[in-house]
């Protein structure tokens, strides 16, 4: 062969059509046995469908049946035959005679759904040929609207799709089954210290109420400026990190038997500041004196020590800003594959972006809001999305949020599993400081100040599994730290740390 002509400007082996892999005689056994007995479709149905088959013909011999079977009508030699006695492709392999060789040459009922599976199995491998010739294809060619990372990304997201197809388990499952993955999960949180079933925050009342983080929820922690959202959610990240054991679960796999992995998307601080902040409360050296450099020998060497026995904690920081939500879910895969992931923190929702841009925000955040939700249900692990609140909080006399306070609210409180308020009275309270002339006034707010110095609530507006309520919590404005709250009727065991 000349050179020239061989030469393939992608460098790849295009790999020919009948060289794909395929068995024509699997396809005929299995819609023989679907037309000799329409109750095998329904075996077989859940596994594969018209696009799985490798001849075209097949496919559309499968898609009629399908049809029939469907509507309750049958699906034979004979009922085909008025459907397809035009079809070309048929033709070519005998007309409607082929279809009674089909059911002629049948195999038994109990083989159907092995046969299912090799189809499936084939054209899957179909699948992987094509996208991996696609891949070469793209990365070849040289284009400036199409980045490599961009690449990486899609064809992540193709892998996966292909992926998630192959789930053929999926739909109906027995009560039976349903029955005894619930009595699993009851028995992990009664053998588990404590008696929760999720990860544990490290906040004591507040697993209390949500009983620790569950697997593929959403929860939503809002709040205004300054309430202290991202405090609580460093603490949550770094609390969860640091219990972080490795061993066998009680299902035989290995990974986190206390704590986990956390992965953190810092969408509008930094990796360094965020760092800065956990360093804070882990140091208990005052985060502005930390940005300032402004600290004594004493602390900065606590501070040095503290860094180095947070090193191996599995926390991993994403600061990339205004990132895509397929982006991110890709991103979030790849941890889970690398590293492991048992927690997925947000910092915030609004600063996601949504994969193809809408007509309205609302539109926007319902995406956003859908593929958070759907990353936690791929991943079987808990996302906390922090997310902002509406102004007419401020306009009100009492500043407690409530859920339709949340922006764009509607998809965001019908998505969440659980939604949480962060709310800080003493900051509001604070800005009420009266007039030093008004001794009366001022001594009843010196008061109040007193009686909410330190303190902090999360309000649980939605949780699909538990209570509503309010958690109290102490507040440490100087290390950005939330801790457990010492009750009145409690010792020194009980306060914050």
């Amino acid at each position: 062969m000349n050179e020239i002509t061989a030469f393939n400007p992608t460098g790849v082996e295009v790999q020919a059509p009948e060289t794909m892999p395929h068995s024509i005689e699997a396809e005929q056994q299995l819609l023989g046995a679907i037309l000799n007995d329409n109750n095998d479709y329904d075996r077989v149905s859940a596994v594969i469908g018209p696009q799985h088959f490798y001849d075209p013909v097949h496919a559309r011999i499968f898609e009629i049946a399908s049809a029939r079977i469907a509507k309750n009508n049958l699906a034979s030699p004979v009922t085909l035959k008025a459907f397809m006695e035009d079809d070309e492709g048929l033709k070519e392999l005998g007309g409607p005679a082929y279809l009674a060789r089909l059911s002629a040459a049948a195999i038994s009922s109990f083989a159907v759904r092995d046969y299912a599976q090799m189809i499936y199995d084939l054209a899957i491998r179909r699948d992987l040929i094509r996208l991996g010739q696609d891949i070469s294809a793209k990365a070849a060619k040289v284009d400036v609207a199409s980045e490599p990372r961009e690449q990486i990304v899609e064809a992540e997201q193709a892998l996966y799709a292909l992926a998630e197809q192959g789930q053929t388990e999926s739909g109906f499952q027995s009560f039976l089954r349903a029955v005894t993955d619930a009595v699993n999960v009851a028995n992990a949180a009664y053998q588990r210290e404590g008696g929760l079933a999720g990860i544990s925050t490290g906040l004591v009342d507040m697993d209390k109420k949500l009983g620790g983080l569950h697997k593929s929820d959403l929860l939503i922690l809002a709040g205004r400026p300054s309430m202290g959202k991202t405090s609580l959610a460093t603490n949550i990240a770094f609390n969860i990190a640091k219990a972080y054991k490795k061993g066998t679960r009680p299902d035989g796999s290995e990974g986190a038997i206390e704590g986990g992995v956390v992965g953190f998307y810092s969408l509008e601080m930094s990796a360094e500041q965020l760092a800065a902040r956990i360093l804070s409360e882990a140091a208990e050296v005052p985060s502005e004196q930390i940005r300032r450099g402004d600290m004594t020998e004493t602390e900065f060497r606590r501070f040095v020590d503290a860094a180095k026995s947070l090193e191996a904690c599995p926390l991993y920081i994403d600061d990339t800003p205004a990132l895509p939500i397929s982006q991110l879910a890709a991103r979030a895969r790849r941890l889970k594959r690398t590293h492991g992931l048992d927690v997925l923190i947000v910092d915030y929702l609004q600063l996601v972006r949504p994969a193809t841009a809408k007509d309205s925000r609302v539109n926007e955040v319902s995406e956003i809001t859908q593929g958070l939700k759907a990353i936690a249900k791929e991943l079987d692990i808990p996302v906390i999305a922090l997310s902002q609140l509406s102004r007419q909080v401020e306009s009100r006399e009492d500043k407690r949020p409530q859920l339709s306070d949340l922006r764009e609210s509607g998809s965001i409180e019908q998505d969440a599993d659980v939604v949480m308020f962060v709310f800080r009275e003493e900051y509001y309270k604070e800005r009420e400081k009266p007039g030093d002339h008004d001794l009366e006034k001022m001594a009843v707010w010196q008061d109040e100040m007193e009686r909410l110095h330190g303190k902090a609530e999360v309000i649980i507006g939605k949780q699909r599994h538990g209570p509503i309520g309010t958690v109290e919590l102490s507040f440490e404005g100087r290390f950005t730290r939330f801790g457990n709250l010492a009750k009145p009727w409690q010792q020194d065991d009980g306060q914050s740390f």
